[in-house]
């Protein structure tokens, strides 16, 4: 009989620590509801008391989803797990994980502290959370780069204390699959009561081994995984879901199998990567859109006679429809909604479905035919309504040999403005056209254009930073007119200054 992984899954609070891919509640919901169809066991929801949103989430994600685990993350500070504990209220099954930095560098130079309060506090905070729910999760946090003999003890500590899960982080990503391997391997050896908890990985992706720790960990004994759809995640990120799923599906002999609808990867994947304004690169393994593509002529000939020559899987296995519609302008109502329902994007209002069409129907008038990722941005796009400032129009003058010239409109509040500016280029132009307008003391701090899919009518996407008043803001903008989507961005910062 083979033996069960559980995929614990922190896009909801690792993956959303990225610089500028924070979600709102509903969107949140809906990335949890995802990750429910898509068979995690567990859903990290946030950190409660890290804000009233964070809080508030666990709150609504509690109450959207069923059967998952829902799991909210503390210090170990009394605090911290109260206000866990009440986010918590209304979840089905429910999860505190707890815990504190167990290497000599975090006791010393974060904690001021010593190996000895280390272990108290740890089972302090465990026994404390017991108090409120029974499944208690505890993490060493840098447990990497802590000596095995004390993580060890305190490993044995909490498990006495009793938590069910202890998580193992190689929180910066810096051991070799074959030292954390060995980590989990002499955790499973030599503390007494192992066998009374699951042993947790979660791994990042500094120098990009995470996926290969994982795996390591999951060879030795762990029976728990912590990654993240795409692999997004703090710094260089996270395990990816996707990855660990697939080797396991690839791979039966190991006789290791997890709850993964492994259909249902591609549609999480690209609704992750469009709510999160994160776009996944082209080649990154199972989910990027070269992961099946072959351009060499020996591939294509290999492939084409027998695609086992040089694909290991089935595209349709992790959700990718080589019959899929083509929407094209001609393309109704129902072709988008049954498109959208593909990718994992279920509306039932009629009126937005509607909303989103008409956006369609101008989009596809640019385009030769409209993508799934084209469709992904039209659905979680944020749009303007509600917006204080909102752009009216924009005509740009540009060309070889002449200045760069832009007139603005903008609706701010319901009040007009219109301005003009010369630029060195039309970007340059346009935004100097909308400072003269919004008035303020600001500055851009990184500009990013990225394509969404391939072609001259693509639709490109513009990340930016603005720093405005000692903080600095991210806004993002979408739209096959690279100029607008530009001035889109920057006017999405602007509506987020406080």
């Amino acid at each position: 009989m083979s033996e069960r992984l559980f995929i614990f899954d922190t896009t909801l609070r690792d993956g959303e620590q990225v610089p500028g891919c924070q979600l709102n509640t509903v969107e949140k919901i809906q990335v949890a509801k995802q990750l429910e169809q898509l068979g995690v066991d567990v859903i990290e929801a946030g950190f409660p008391v890290s804000s009233p949103g964070d809080f508030n989430s666990v709150i609504e994600i509690s109450k959207a989803v069923t059967w998952p685990v829902i799991c909210a993350l503390t210090r170990a500070v009394e605090k911290d797990i109260d206000v866990a504990a009440e986010s918590l209220k209304y979840a089905r099954h429910k999860r505190i994980h707890t815990g504190i930095g167990t290497s000599d560098s975090h006791i010393k130079y974060k904690f001021g502290s010593t190996r000895e309060e280390i272990i108290e506090r740890a089972v302090a905070a465990v026994r404390y959370a017991k108090r409120y729910v029974e499944d208690v999760e505890f993490y060493a946090e840098d447990a990497g780069r802590t000596d095995n003999e004390y993580l060890a003890r305190v490993v044995e500590a909490v498990i006495k204390a009793g938590a069910t899960v202890v998580n193992i982080p190689d929180t910066t990503g810096y051991c070799l699959p074959s030292e954390y391997g060995e980590k989990i391997k002499f955790l499973m050896e030599n503390v007494n009561g192992i066998h009374n908890a699951v042993i947790s990985t979660h791994c990042h992706n500094d120098l990009g081994m995470a996926t290969a720790n994982t795996f390591s960990g999951v060879m030795s004994g762990a029976r728990q995984v912590e990654v993240t759809v795409n692999g997004i995640g703090e710094r260089a990120g996270n395990t990816s879901l996707e990855e660990i799923a697939m080797i396991l599906h690839c791979h039966k002999g190991l006789d290791i199998d997890t709850n993964i609808n492994t259909q249902m990867i591609f549609p999480t994947s690209r609704m992750v990567a469009s709510l999160m304004n994160m776009p996944v690169q082209p080649n990154k393994a199972i989910v990027g859109r070269n992961a099946f593509a072959h351009s060499s002529g020996i591939h294509q000939d290999g492939v084409l006679k027998n695609a086992g020559t040089y694909e290991i899987m089935n595209p349709k296995d992790v959700g990718l429809d080589d019959s899929s519609i083509v929407l094209t302008a001609r393309s109704g109502r129902a072709a988008l909604k049954y498109r959208l329902g593909v990718l994992g994007v279920k509306i039932d209002d009629e009126d937005k479905v509607d909303k989103i069409y008409q956006k369609f129907l101008r989009l596809a008038d640019q385009k030769k035919k409209v993508t799934d990722d084209d469709i992904l941005m039209l659905a979680g796009a944020d749009t303007a309504e509600g917006r204080a400032v909102k752009l009216d129009f924009l005509q740009v003058t540009t060309g070889m040999g002449v200045k760069s010239v832009a007139s603005i409109g903008i609706d701010i509040s319901g009040q007009k403005f219109e301005e003009a500016s010369t630029g060195n280029g039309p970007v340059d132009a346009a935004i100097k056209a909308l400072k003269k307008i919004i008035q303020k003391q600001m500055s851009l701090k990184e500009f990013t254009i990225q394509a969404i899919s391939k072609g001259s009518d693509d639709v490109g996407k513009v990340h930016m930073q603005v720093e405005y008043n000692g903080s600095v803001y991210y806004g993002f903008g979408a739209n096959t007119d690279i100029v607008t989507a530009s001035v889109e961005a920057y006017i999405d910062c602007i509506n987020k200054f406080r």
